[in-house]
C-alpha cells in the first residue's frame, strides 16, 4: 500500500496521525498501545480532522527524529525499538513512526508503572488497561493461554462433564478418558491431585461453571425494526459450551427468510443471507471469544435489515478481516479451539475467513461489516436492498413534507392537527382492500356520499391510494388500495 493510500484512511488500531509532535505522554502512550498490540504506524506531519498533509520543517527533521527516540527510550518500558524514517508527500515532509508487535508485554509508562501506566489500542484510541487485560498481556509473553489455567476449586474427578464426554463420543467416536483429558490439557496435576482447567469448566455442566462462568453464554433476539427497543423473541443460551454455536445458529434459522426461485426444470431454495458464513461468525464467536472478559456474553441480533454477531475480546492481533481470502488461523484459546476442531465445528488451518469470502461472493445483496466496539469485535451482515428501500421511503417523506407546505395539499396540512374525512379513509385501506361501499360502510355511512366521492379523487391524484383496475374506472367490481406512499402519510400521523 502506498503512501497515498496510507493517508486516505482513518485513524484505527494500527494507525495514527499528529500535526506534530505529541507532547511526550501522548506519544509515549501510542507507542506502548501499539507494541501491546498488533504494532501500528505513527505519521507525523498530518492533520486528522479534517484530514490534511501539513509537513514539518526540513531542517528539524533531524531533531523530531532524536526527540522521539529519547521519549520511547525515557518513557517506556520494557524497551521498545521503533522504525523511524522520512517521506516526502507532495514536496512536505513527514516523519513516520513504526512501532513493531511486542515479545515481552505488558509494556507500560515507566513513571506510571505497570497497574497505572498501561495502555492498549482500541479502535482509534488509547484505554488504560485494567487488571484483567495487563494478566492477558502477561499470559501472552508467557505464550499461555486464559483457558490453560487450572481452577483448584474441585479436583476434575468431581466435575460434571456427562453431557460433554456423549456429546465427544458422538462426534469423534472416541471415549474420553483419564488419559485424554490430560492430552487435551483439559487437567493438570498440581500436588498429585488433577485439576480442571478453565476450558474443562466451559465444557462441564457443573455448578462451578454457572459460579464461574455465569457470563459465559450466547443472548439471541429479534427484535423488531432496525433498533433494539422491542423484542419479537428472545433466547439466552446457557448450556455448556460445546452446543452454544449451533443453537445459536438455529435461533437464527428461525428467524430469517428462505425462498425458491426455478431454474430450469429445478426449484431451487435460497436463504435470504449466507448462512454458511452466518455459522461460521457464530462459531468464531464462542470459540476465540476472550473468557477472562467477566460480565460479558456473546450477542446474536437479527434486525430488519441485517444480522449482527458480537463476541468479548478484540480481534487477535495477527488476523485482519481486510485479507479474508487468505487462510488466517491464530487461536486466542489454545484448549478450547483443538477441541472444536476435534468436534468438526472448526477448521483449524484457518480456512474460515476463506469460507465467509467465498459465500459473500454469492450473496452481492448482502454486505460483511465488522469493527471493534469497546473491548468487543462485531460482525454485521447488512442488507444493503433494505437500505435502498429505506432511502425510498425518507425520499417519499421529504416529498410529503414538502406538499404540506402547498396550498394544493391543505387537507394533509389539515390532516396533522385534526382527524378528518382525508384520514379515515386511508384508515379504513390500511388494512383492507375496498369499494367505494365497502368504504361508506366502514366509515359508517348508510350510502355513498358525495364528499366520500370527492374525498377518493383527490386521495387518487395525490398517490396516496390507487384502483385495483386502474384501466377501468368504472368497472362495478372496482376497489381500492393503499399506495407506499399512502401507509408513510399515515405513518407521519402517527398511526
Amino acid at each position: 500500500m502506498n503512501i497515498k493510500e496510507i493517508l486516505s484512511q482513518s485513524e484505527g488500531r494500527r494507525l495514527e496521525f499528529k500535526a506534530e509532535l505529541p507532547v511526550h505522554s501522548d506519544l509515549a502512550k501510542t507507542v506502548v498501545a501499539f507494541a501491546n498490540d498488533a504494532g501500528g504506524d505513527l505519521y507525523i506531519g498530518v492533520a486528522d480532522d479534517p484530514r490534511e498533509v501539513v509537513g514539518l520543517d526540513e531542517d528539524k527533521l533531524m531533531t523530531i527524529e532524536e526527540k522521539v527516540s529519547n521519549i520511547i527510550f525515557d518513557c517506556c518500558y520494557p524497551a521498545i525499538l521503533p522504525e523511524i524514517k522520512f517521506i516526502s508527500v507532495e514536496d512536505k515532509h513527514l516523519v513516520q513512526v513504526t512501532v513493531f508487535r511486542g515479545s515481552t508485554p505488558p509494556y507500560y509508562l515507566k513513571e506510571k508503572g505497570k497497574l497505572q501506566g498501561t495502555f492498549i489500542r482500541v479502535g482509534s484510541t488509547n484505554r488504560l488497561a485494567d487488571e484483567t487485560l495487563i494478566s492477558e498481556l502477561e499470559r501472552r509473553k508467557r505464550n499461555i493461554s486464559f483457558d490453560s489455567e487450572i481452577i483448584p476449586d474441585k479436583p476434575a474427578t468431581e466435575l460434571n462433564i456427562d453431557s460433554f464426554k456423549a456429546i465427544f463420543k458422538e462426534k469423534t467416536g472416541e471415549e474420553i478418558s483419564e488419559q485424554t483429558l490430560k492430552k487435551l490439557d483439559l487437567v493438570k496435576k498440581v500436588q498429585g491431585v488433577e485439576y480442571p482447567t478453565n476450558a474443562l469448566i466451559l465444557f462441564s455442566d457443573d455448578p462451578l461453571r454457572t459460579s464461574l462462568f455465569h457470563y459465559a453464554k450466547v443472548e439471541c433476539a429479534r427484535f423488531k425494526g432496525i433498533s433494539s427497543e422491542e423484542f419479537i423473541d428472545q433466547k439466552s443460551i446457557t448450556t455448556n459450551i460445546s452446543t452454544q454455536a449451533e443453537e445459536a445458529y438455529n435461533f437464527v434459522l428461525r428467524h430469517i427468510n428462505k425462498g425458491a426461485t426455478v431454474e430450469g426444470i429445478y426449484t431451487v431454495s435460497r436463504w435470504e443471507y449466507p448462512v454458511k458464513a452466518l455459522r461460521e461468525v457464530i462459531r468464531n464467536a464462542v470459540v476465540h471469544r476472550d473468557y477472562s472478559l467477566t460480565g460479558k456474553d456473546v450477542k446474536v441480533a437479527i434486525y430488519d435489515d441485517m444480522v449482527e454477531i458480537t463476541s468479548p475480546g478484540l480481534l487477535p492481533p495477527s488476523i485482519d478481516y481486510a485479507a479474508m481470502e487468505c487462510r488466517q488461523s491464530d487461536a486466542r484459546n489454545k484448549v478450547i479451539a483443538p477441541i472444536f476442531k476435534r468436534l468438526g465445528i472448526i477448521d483449524q488451518w484457518g480456512n474460515g475467513l476463506k469460507l465467509i469470502a467465498d459465500e459473500m461472493k454469492e450473496y452481492l445483496n448482502i454486505e460483511l461489516r465488522w469493527r471493534e466496539v469497546g473491548l468487543s469485535f462485531q460482525v454485521q451482515f447488512v442488507k444493503l436492498d433494505y437500505l435502498k428501500k429505506q432511502e425510498r421511503v425518507e425520499q417519499i417523506k421529504q416529498e410529503l413534507q414538502q406538499e404540506l407546505q402547498q396550498e394544493l395539499q391543505q387537507e394533509l396540512q389539515q390532516e396533522l392537527q385534526k382527524t378528518t374525512l382525508y384520514s379515515e379513509v386511508l384508515r379504513c385501506l390500511m388494512n383492507n382492500i375496498l369499494s367505494r361501499q365497502g368504504i361508506s360502510n366502514a366509515l359508517g355511512q348508510k350510502k355513498v356520499s358525495g364528499q366520500l366521492n370527492k374525498v377518493i379523487q383527490k386521495l387518487i391524484a395525490g398517490h396516496l391510494i390507487e384502483r385495483t383496475i386502474p384501466d377501468n374506472p368504472n368497472h362495478p367490481a372496482q376497489k381500492f388500495q393503499l399506495t407506499e406512499r399512502g401507509r408513510i402519510f399515515l405513518s407521519l400521523l402517527g398511526v
